[in-house]
């Protein structure tokens, strides 16, 4: 599972490609992270703050919210936020095209 609810805030593992021509959601990456590609370069930290501002702009949750817990260098990233009605659809979604 790439995601896990920790009280009312959900902790999701995600598998940064940065580089993209857009930011998208682009499934799932294997079981454990959700693939999310990234229209900025992994340089100076771009490709993390166009991350959070897109997941911000997903799930409606302000920008300051959404904290790194791990992997801030790293390909796969683990970022926690509260937990909304917009990432709720978006689980709902995911799992009903799969």
């Amino acid at each position: 599972m790439f995601y896990e609810q920790v009280g009312e805030k959900v902790r999701i593992r995600i598998k940064a490609q940065p580089g993209a021509s857009r930011s998208e959601f682009a499934g799932l990456y294997g079981e454990d992270a959700l693939k999310v590609r990234i229209a900025a370069a992994a340089v100076e930290g771009a490709a993390n703050k166009e991350l959070v501002k897109f997941l911000s702009k997903a799930f409606k949750v302000p920008k300051s919210e959404i904290r790194f817990k791990s992997g801030e260098t790293a390909k796969i990233k683990i970022l926690e936020f509260p937990y909304t009605e917009k990432f709720s659809e978006f689980i709902q979604k995911l799992e009903t095209s799969n």
